[in-house]
């Protein structure tokens, strides 16, 4: 097995008093996304921070690429891309001279930087808009470009810090998918965000984090299941049989919540073979149903069970490094 392109190791980071970061550890493999979740001041951008060599650890140390961020951090920075919370490319240029810019300070060749620089704006949808000073983008457009500047030297691994914020519903879904395309192609992306929808649709797995430590690990449907908040839910046709479902229901369930206005009733499941069973009860009696389906937790859901608050509520940060 290859190395992981990505690892923490019982990383730390204090200020002052504040234990910002405490003993945090994850291994992203080559070509996945691993989802960085947490409230803002839980301490995602700061281990970000220190896994890109922005800032030293107190305590631990990470690896990009096989590189010790400690040890090695000139080759951890050829190794990686970095897109932070807000977009970084200078407004005065345009999108094609903010791509030669970087190329430029990298020491690539201006044969390869114009030619991935073509190749980036067609890649990134942003063509016919690379001859145009970048303070007339959209913020989605910036947002775009700002991914095109960190991936002109090709980096095996790229870190994502909150990439979609401030960006329109639009945007945001179109954003995602040039980072689906990235993962495509081999690169190794690790993702912070407190949208709980990014992490579910993006992340091969979450490591969630909560006032600097991590509380839980595993795929969305590994995290959504450990909640325990699954349902089935039914919706009846008629009105007037609505009782009759609910008594059928409730000899084989424990708990059954009725909404009367939606025709609707709401069981506790553990998984896709409550809602067959409960089918099959269901298709043997003359109950006429409009729908029935299994309701899974949302990440929302799993963030409020883990952590007692949703993921909106977080604390503000304790120091301005100490963001997101």
């Amino acid at each position: 097995m290859s190395a992981p392109a990505i690892e923490a190791e019982h990383l730390v980071k204090t200020f002052g008093d504040t234990r910002a970061v405490d003993d945090v550890s994850f291994v992203v493999p080559e070509g996945t996304v691993l989802g960085l979740l947490g409230p803002n001041g839980a301490g995602k951008t700061t281990t970000v921070r220190m896994m890109t060599t922005l800032t030293a650890p107190t305590a631990g140390t990470a690896r990009v690429a096989g590189h010790d961020v400690r040890t090695d951090p000139d080759a951890v920075r050829r190794s990686m891309g970095l897109t932070g919370q807000a977009a970084t490319v200078d407004e005065l240029l345009t999108g094609r001279e903010n791509l030669r810019l970087i190329g430029s300070l990298y020491g690539l060749s201006s044969s390869y930087v114009r030619s991935a620089s073509r190749d980036l704006l067609e890649r990134f949808s942003l063509t016919d808009a690379g001859d145009r000073v970048v303070k007339t983008y959209s913020g989605g457009m910036r947002r775009r470009l700002d991914l095109a500047v960190s991936l002109i030297a090709t980096p095996p691994v790229l870190f994502l810090d909150e990439p979609t914020t401030g960006l329109d519903p639009r945007s945001r879904v179109e954003l995602w998918e040039v980072l689906r395309g990235l993962v495509r192609d081999g690169t190794t992306l690790l993702l912070t965000t407190q949208y709980l929808e990014e992490a579910d649709q993006l992340a091969d797995r979450i490591v969630v984090v909560d006032r600097g430590r991590v509380i839980a690990e595993g795929t969305a449907l590994e995290l959504k299941d450990r909640s325990g908040a699954a349902a089935i839910v039914l919706t009846v046709s008629r009105a007037e049989e609505l009782d009759a479902a609910e008594a059928l229901l409730r000899a084989h369930v424990s708990e059954v919540h009725v909404d009367h206005g939606a025709r609707q009733l709401t069981a506790p499941a553990e998984g896709l073979r409550d809602m067959t069973r409960i089918a099959a009860v269901f298709e043997g009696s003359e109950i006429e149903l409009d729908d029935l389906g299994l309701k899974r937790p949302s990440l929302d859901d799993v963030f409020l069970s883990l952590t007692g608050h949703r993921a909106e509520d977080g604390e503000a940060p304790h120091d301005e490094e100490v963001v997101a």
